[in-house]
């Protein structure tokens, strides 16, 4: 299974947040749309992505001022990403090796979406049921 037929099956919409907005308000973004990090964008360039962790972090080290500072001033900016054409191993390598919870997908030099570690999770074990229950069906006919 590659990234493009998770997306095909969750679709590719992406919350996104520009650079200068505060933590306060990415993080009643995170929360209206129950996720786990939003894209930084300038224009259509991904420059950054803000996780919770991101938020987390800030407020320990800056208190609740923190929530009023910029996105930029917290987001990691040297962002991995991955493509549509990538397999499910790959991004399940890449995701373990980086300790990341969310990959936005490039396609053409363009955010074309996002997949989480839980859209991953939920792929891989539907893939595995179908797999068991191919094998189920093979004894059962033998």
């Amino acid at each position: 299974m590659t990234v493009r037929a998770i997306l095909d099956l969750k679709g590719r919409d992406v919350v996104t947040v520009a650079p200068e907005k505060t933590l306060a308000e990415a993080a009643e973004l995170l929360s209206a749309n129950k996720i786990g990090a939003v894209v930084v964008v300038t224009g259509e360039r991904v420059s950054g992505i803000l996780s919770e962790r991101d938020i987390v972090k800030a407020v320990s080290r800056g208190g609740a001022a923190a929530l009023e500072s910029r996105v930029a001033d917290s987001m990691t900016s040297t962002v991995v990403t991955c493509s549509p054409h990538d397999t499910m191993a790959a991004l399940m390598n890449r995701m373990t090796a980086g300790r990341f919870r969310h990959l936005p997908v490039i396609e053409n030099g363009k955010l074309a979406g996002i997949v989480s570690i839980g859209d991953v999770v939920k792929h891989r074990l539907a893939e595995i049921e179908r797999e068991s229950s191919a094998l189920r069906d093979y004894i059962m006919t033998a």
